[in-house]
């Protein structure tokens, strides 16, 4: 029997999200990573964005659990290179 091994998300210790903006908010923060970071990273926001369009493209104000904006995002990107 094969264990589902986690891992950290490749983009957490350079995340401008958690190293920048949850700086004052420590506990909150812990808990965001162990929720998107530290088991399916596909369900963050971020992550989404990132994947799909590139660092750079990752607003730093987009947090975790926006997925409507991230989608919004993601089309919007793909409709200008229409």
């Amino acid at each position: 029997m094969q264990e589902n091994i986690k891992k950290d998300c490749e983009c957490l210790a350079g995340c401008p999200f958690f190293n920048d903006k949850m700086t004052d908010m420590p506990d909150i923060a812990e808990i965001l990573k162990m929720h998107y970071c530290r088991a399916d990273n596909r369900q963050c926001a971020r992550y989404m964005v990132f994947c799909e369009l590139g660092r750079d493209n990752v607003p730093a104000d987009l947090f975790p659990n926006h997925y409507i904006r991230a989608r919004d995002i993601i089309i919007a990107a793909h409709k200008k290179e229409d």
